[in-house]
């Protein structure tokens, strides 16, 4: 019969697993492990106690969690020693210490066992000792793994990085906006698991919730569910409008504190898609999925999943729907993993979208799906491939209502949705476009081949150089927020006969999700065109129009449309504008070191012609400012005057990290930039 060693104390040796587990990050307060991969802990024994003696001395390990810890879940799981672990399942070995004090035991976690938190007991004959805790993430470097990633740059982008880009704006305009995803900081990964924790499923099932997290697929479903508010007590709710209760969108510069602020206090107020990705991003990374945040430029929103977006007007071009719409620009996030749910060939980057748009399965969530199956047009592959497909593929039909009531179709286009789809290249800023991993070139064989796969026979013709009229609108060079400028609309006729025709010129507020807000902007003529010439339509916006009814996206739409009701002839051509922004300079005095007060100077000229009220700056960068955004109100700044502030931070983290900048004001919101700053001892 074994003796039973007589345990005083264990040391769960955070500082050795951390550094081989790639979890260091996370700090040294609890024993983090990553999972399929072995991690050492050191029993040290009373003086008296009987020497463990390999081969004589046995114990079992008992490893549980959830609050229902079951064998059958495999959230209970018990193993004693062998000669050497094993990567396949939960397993252990030992090794005594000459001196006979200690006792080295390697303990290795099955690479599909659930994540969470872990309680770790060791059983001698009945007798219990615990051992203490340990949380047990997800493994990109174990190729047991479902979220196995075999190249080290794209693990330490897409698990370690604590800083991105989130690209917004339109296609022509692409701008990168920095985030700082701080998925180490302090306390982040326990409230991600809290948000595990409070998503219904757990609380209508909690030992088999706890079972499923296991697979990637699930967790990254119910994160996606969780980041949004709407079906449950998740992290931040959607506003698009109105956002005199909580915090403009525009104006968070990372994750770190809508976690800790939800934690605190349930659901936050507010967040817009890229709030919501770069959340689902923190989380996910924090729990070891390998995830990138994906901007799709003129993203489809197909209500009734038809693969076409109808436009509707009126005989005098005024729309009439708001069923279907495109958004300037929508993100999301892809996750990295394996579906062998699906069989073979569905592996990879699998889109799932927190932003809560449709139900799925009777819950606000989407995804995730596999982004060749997106390419490849396989709809029926789980989960809401449809949605997603129709997300970057649909086409755009513009139909005008006739005073009989029948509709005329006078536009269109089959390549407006889904274009320069964009993510944060690896190991740089740089923007890398993905387009060719979610779709063929457009008009290519293939394409067309996943077109009939997907079962859309109403793919528009390819128009070449066509007869008719012809009508493209022109814009300034220099279209800066708070300056007065002039843009064109361009009618040519290519029909041997010249047209007459009413010649409309609108401007209007839109934001970035294509709901448009009030006008500001009109012209129109009455025009004669003769064959082979054109003739132009300026239009001036003017600040004191447009300055109070844009958004913080500074998004104006134009749209031209040409009017011939007695030949039921009608034209349309439509551009969205970005106001260019100020910038904001930064300047750091002196060189930072840890622990050491530095100064971050900021400036930013206003260029209205009117005062901005309620200005500040915000700082925040990780291992930069404790985790928390420091913010300076520096009240009134008078028109083409400078915004100034001196905030002053202390780095406790040495090596490089990303400062991130964010002003403020009443008129002029969203404006963010970042300099790197290098800490030194």
């Amino acid at each position: 019969m074994s003796q039973v060693l007589d345990i005083e104390s264990c040391d769960l040796d955070i500082k050795s697993n951390s550094s081989s587990h790639h979890t260091d990050l996370y700090g040294e307060e609890c024993l983090i492990v990553r999972r399929g991969q072995p991690f050492n802990i050191v029993l040290h024994l009373k003086p008296g106690s009987p020497e463990f003696k390999l081969g004589e001395t046995s114990f079992t390990l008992i490893v549980e969690t959830g609050p229902l810890p079951r064998k059958e879940s495999d959230t209970k799981v018990s193993f004693g020693l062998r000669e050497s672990t094993v990567d396949t399942e939960w397993s252990a070995s030992a090794t005594n210490d000459p001196s006979g004090n200690t006792v080295s035991v390697s303990i290795s976690s099955s690479p599909n066992a659930p994540i969470g938190l872990y309680s770790l007991t060791v059983d001698q004959e009945g007798q219990k000792t615990s051992l203490g805790q340990f949380i047990l993430l997800f493994n990109a470097w174990c190729p047991g793994d479902a979220v196995y990633m075999p190249s080290d740059t794209k693990r330490q982008e897409y698990v370690l990085s604590q800083h991105g880009q989130i690209y917004r704006g339109t296609h022509k305009r692409i701008k990168g906006t920095p985030w700082n995803f701080g998925q180490f900081d302090s306390g982040i990964l326990d409230i991600c698991l809290k948000i595990l924790d409070d998503n219904p499923k757990f609380i209508s099932d909690a030992d088999k919730d706890c079972s499923a997290r296991r697979n990637p697929v699930y967790v990254t479903r119910v994160l996606s569910a969780m980041i949004n508010s709407n079906d449950d007590s998740g992290v931040l709710v959607g506003e698009w409008s109105e956002f005199s209760r909580g915090v403009h969108p525009g104006v968070w510069v990372g994750s770190g504190d809508i976690l800790r602020q939800w934690a605190e206090s349930g659901p936050v107020r507010y967040g817009q898609c890229w709030v919501f990705a770069a959340v689902a991003c923190t989380v996910s990374r924090a729990l070891g999925i390998p995830c990138r945040v994906v901007t799709n430029f003129g993203s489809a929103h197909d209500g009734d999943a038809n693969l076409i977006i109808e436009n509707l007007y009126d005989a005098d071009g005024e729309r009439i729907s708001e069923g279907d719409s495109i958004w300037n620009f929508h993100v999301w996030v892809d996750s990295w993993m394996t579906r062998p749910d699906l069989g073979t060939g569905f592996d990879g980057w699998q889109t799932s979208d927190p932003t809560p748009q449709e139900t799925s399965e009777g819950v606000f969530c989407c995804g995730p799906a596999p982004v060749k199956a997106i390419r490849e047009g396989e709809l029926t592959k789980k989960y809401d491939a449809p949605f997603i497909f129709a997300e970057v593929n649909a086409d755009v039909v513009d139909l005008v209502r006739l005073s009989n009531g029948q509709f005329v179709k006078f536009g269109g286009s089959t390549k407006s949705v889904g274009c320069f789809i964009s993510t944060k290249a690896v190991g740089s800023n740089q923007r890398h476009d993905i387009t060719h991993q979610y779709k063929y070139p457009e008009g290519s064989k293939e394409e067309r081949k996943v077109y009939e796969k997907a079962q859309h026979h109403n793919k528009l013709q390819q128009r070449g150089e066509e007869p008719g009229l012809h009508l493209k609108i022109k814009l300034a060079d220099n279209m800066i927020v708070g300056s007065d400028f002039e843009v064109y609309a361009v009618l040519t006729n290519n029909c041997m006969e010249a047209k007459t025709c009413s010649f409309l010129f609108f401007a209007r507020a839109v934001s970035y999700n294509g709901k448009q807000g009030e006008s500001c902007g009109f012209a129109s003529d009455k025009v004669e065109v003769p064959s082979g010439e054109e003739r132009r339509l300026s239009l001036r916006v003017k600040y004191d129009h447009y300055g109070s009814v844009i958004t913080s996206d500074r998004l104006i739409l134009l749209s031209a449309i040409t009017l011939d009701k007695q030949n039921a002839d009608f034209h349309k051509a439509e551009k969205t504008v970005v106001l260019d922004e100020p910038e904001v300079e930064i300047k750091l005095v002196g060189e930072a070191s840890v622990n050491q007060s530095a100064t971050a100077q900021l400036t930013l000229l206003n260029p209205l012609p009117e005062p901005l009220q309620d200005c500040s700056f915000t700082i925040e960068g990780v291992g930069l400012t404790d985790g928390k955004p420091i913010t300076e109100k520096i009240g009134t700044v008078g028109p083409k005057e400078e915004a100034k502030a001196s905030i002053e931070f202390s780095p406790t983290t040495v090596g490089s990290s990303v400062l991130l900048v964010n002003f403020d004001s009443d008129k002029l919101k969203n404006i963010k930039s970042f300099i790197n700053v290098v800490v030194n001892e």
